[in-house]
């Protein structure tokens, strides 16, 4: 009877371990890496969390170990999809500069220079030249940012953040896994992600650089055993797989990012272990750099694990209540030290070095907040004599605040660019500039540029000292060379007529005292010397044997300009916006010298004094969740520019209205004048990858506008017609610079319409009176 009832009991027992699930009392999350594709792990995160399924332990790889160590450090689902949509992120794995965060103290103005090579030159003649990759300037302060409080929080011991967390790396020299367990959260997760020919590595407190962890292990199920024991593994594995068949539509698509991670091993999808879970979204449609299709990427893991959670719940029988997780959640983030900032260092170079990149951190009063540390590590990044800049945030209890370090080295002290502009019309040029830098306790640098054509040859050389501090400033003298020849421009559909016959020059030394209020703005004292060399016809008919009349200007100038840019392109922004503000004080002495087209016979002298003001202001605003983006346009320009002794030399002399790319290069009677107001719109929508579709439309009107009498300059009374510009066209994005083809109208009798392309920047410095 008794061995009766222990058979019986023995088969019920075996009945019900099969029919129940197993207590599964522990659940790790292994997350493996995968570029772009690991956003998938948020949509399994949200699913989940959603049904109650706990994660007691986390291990990720590269960009699992993002994903993991925001969760780890107590970001929910929700919180983590809300951080990877805002426009910022796009901005963190792109490596491209934050419209915001353009630091105007050191940009000089836009040049057509299209490549920069950085070479650094020690004291024994040895050279490096820098390398092109990913610039991480953005994502790693995102990171240092949102993982600083959690790591605090846990004393540095990952076993003790809201989810004990491990993230893996690799270290190359010695072909070992490394699996980080303590030390600052976001070094883990940065050292996880130095992917080969993408991010770089970053140097560890310890001397030591890492590497993507994925070149060993990408699915760490093997580590998650190891450190945790959990009953259960759910593992998710967004890496690259074997195609069931060659993709011959995607091949060209998927071959560059395939390459980056081609030394990531495949994950075994039996590694999990008879009682785990193994998820595997389909992905085959997206790259591992297809950063922008957020959505796309986190509904594929969400619907990867709906498929999954009848297996989930029947091996997972244990379930953890929704709100008690979030009150959870919320007591740790908010048990975080205060966010006070008590101490700023700068390591990496010598003591003289590392004091002078010090003072880019504003202190308020006895500590620091976290916006004047963030705008002191975008102004020192802003100068490419630094590289490998590195944040990183530690909490120092004995000082009871954080300490915000920046690591840095030693970059580019010499510094090479080149650019050029082909174009339909007779426009081309080639730019090459050269810069050096020395730095001790002050930012020394001496550069000279040259321009090359046939309309437009031009020269400078600076030299400058930077002094930062609470309000940064420099001392730059320079020369200035321009020269402009506006003879047989007018191109297709253009007329070469009498306003085509001008040849101007000048010639301006000086030099300027700039300060940085903020970081995105300006301002600069400007003073100088100039001397204005003017050369036209003052009739239609114009023979070879011809002698233009000339008109000299020479005399001092000064002005006060205020400058805010953050625009994301130098030429056909899309985004950000611009204003300069400048008053400027004019005085000497004309000469003009006539020539064979003048009905004066007699040179002639004149003497001017005049102030001038002008403010411009343009902004771009992205329309919806469209790509396309609206640009505003507006001008105004007035100035107290007497007449000069003759219409042209009036002209030659004026402030010109220049809208459109191409402007600068056509001499039009009706688009210069000492007072004018101006504003436009600008349109632009994205057609196929980096080809756009862009429109302008300005309009403009002169006031007291210069008229000839008899090759003498009058007034008129009053406010001009408006005058209507028009532009439409298509643009390429290339490595060296906008690919071109526009149709433009300008409302003048001397050039109404025209058809130009180009390829590069047309870009000109400023003559020495704007």
């Amino acid at each position: 009877m008794i061995k009766i009832l222990l058979r019986t009991l023995v088969v019920w027992l075996l009945v019900l371990t099969w029919v129940l699930p197993a207590p599964a009392q522990k659940v790790g999350l292994v997350l493996s890496g995968g570029g772009a594709k690991g956003l998938a792990h948020i949509g399994v995160l949200k699913q989940l969390e959603a049904n109650g399924i706990p994660v007691d332990y986390i291990i990720g790889t590269s960009m699992g170990a993002v994903i993991g160590a925001m969760y780890a450090a107590g970001y929910s689902p929700r919180e983590i999809e809300q951080i990877v949509l805002t426009p910022e992120f796009q901005y963190w794995v792109s490596g491209k500069q934050l419209q915001d965060k353009t630091f105007n103290f050191l940009t000089a103005e836009p040049d057509p220079s299209a490549l920069r090579l950085g070479v650094a030159i020690d004291s024994t003649f040895h050279t490096r030249i820098s390398p092109n990759l990913v610039n991480d300037l953005n994502l790693n302060f995102a990171l240092a940012r949102l993982l600083a409080p959690a790591a605090a929080q846990a004393n540095y011991d990952f076993d003790k953040l809201f989810v004990p967390y491990r993230c893996l790396a690799a270290e190359i020299f010695t072909r070992k896994e490394v699996v980080q367990k303590s030390g600052l959260l976001a070094d883990a997760v940065r050292n996880s992600m130095a992917v080969p020919l993408a991010f770089r590595p970053i140097r560890n407190p310890d001397g030591r650089y890492l590497f993507d962890g994925g070149i060993y292990d990408n699915f760490p199920t093997n580590v998650m055993r190891q450190e945790f024991q959990p009953d259960v593994i759910i593992g998710v594995n967004v890496g690259d797989v074997a195609y069931r068949k060659y993709p011959f539509k995607d091949d060209d698509k998927l071959l560059a990012t395939t390459l980056v991670f081609l030394g990531a091993n495949v994950a075994d999808t039996s590694s999990v272990g008879k009682n785990g879970i193994f998820i595997q979204p389909n992905l085959e449609t997206f790259g591992g750099t297809d950063f922008d299709k957020v959505r796309g990427l986190i509904a594929k893991g969400d619907t990867a694990t709906q498929r999954k959670l009848e297996e989930i719940r029947r091996k997972i029988g244990r379930r953890v209540d929704t709100l008690d997780l979030q009150r959870r959640r919320r007591a740790f983030q908010n048990a975080a030290p205060t966010p006070r900032f008590v101490q700023v260092q700068v390591q990496g170079l010598r003591p003289d070095q590392n004091a002078y990149a010090s003072k880019f951190f504003r202190r308020n009063g006895s500590t620091y907040n976290l916006d004047d540390l963030e705008e002191g590590y975008y102004r020192l990044a802003s100068d490419d004599y630094f590289r490998d800049i590195y944040p990183r945030i530690r909490y120092d209890p004995a000082q009871k605040g954080y300490v915000f370090s920046v690591d840095a080295q030693k970059n580019n002290n010499v510094s090479a660019e080149v650019g050029f502009v082909l174009s339909t019309r007779p426009i081309d040029n080639l730019y090459f500039g050269i810069e050096f830098k020395y730095l001790r306790s002050l930012l020394y640098s001496t550069a000279a540029n040259v321009s090359l054509g046939r309309f437009y040859n031009g020269a400078q050389g600076t030299f400058r000292i930077n002094a930062p501090g609470r309000l940064p400033f420099f001392l730059q003298p320079q020369i200035t060379y321009n020269q402009w020849d506006y003879q047989n421009t007018g191109g297709v559909l253009g007329r070469d007529v009498l306003s085509t016959q001008v040849r101007q020059q000048d010639t301006k030394v000086g030099g300027q005292i700039g300060l940085s209020p903020r970081y995105r703005s300006r301002v600069v004292l400007d003073i100088g010397a100039f001397y204005n060399i003017d050369n036209y016809a003052n009739t239609a008919d114009i023979q070879s044997s011809d002698v233009l009349d000339r008109t000299s200007f020479k005399g001092a100038t000064a002005a006060l300009r205020f400058t805010r840019n953050s625009l994301n392109r130098k030429q056909y922004a899309t985004a950000g916006r611009r204003y300069v503000v400048t008053l400027r004080g004019v005085t000497g002495g004309e000469v003009f010298t006539p020539g064979t087209t003048s009905i004066f016979t007699d040179e002639a002298r004149r003497h001017h004094d005049w102030l001038q003001f002008r403010a411009t202001y343009e902004r771009y605003k992205p329309l919806g969740q469209d790509k396309a983006s609206w640009g505003y346009f507006g001008e105004l320009v007035v100035s107290g520019q007497g007449r000069f002794l003759n219409y042209r030399s009036s002209l030659t002399s004026a402030p010109v209205f220049a809208p459109l790319v191409d402007s600068r290069t056509l001499f039009l009677d009706n688009y210069r004048s000492p007072r004018y107001v101006a504003a436009g719109l600008r349109y632009t929508r994205p057609v196929l990858g980096s080809l756009e579709w862009r429109s302008e439309l300005y309009v403009h009107a002169n006031f007291e506008q210069l008229q000839d009498n008899n090759q003498l300059a009058d007034r008129t009374s009053g406010v001009s017609r408006p005058y209507l510009t028009g532009s439409t066209g298509v643009i390429f994005t290339t490595p060296v610079g906008p690919l071109a083809v526009h149709a433009v109208y300008y409302d003048d009798p001397n050039h109404r319409f025209g058809l130009y392309g180009h390829l590069g920047y047309i870009l000109f410095r400023g003559r020495s009176l704007e």
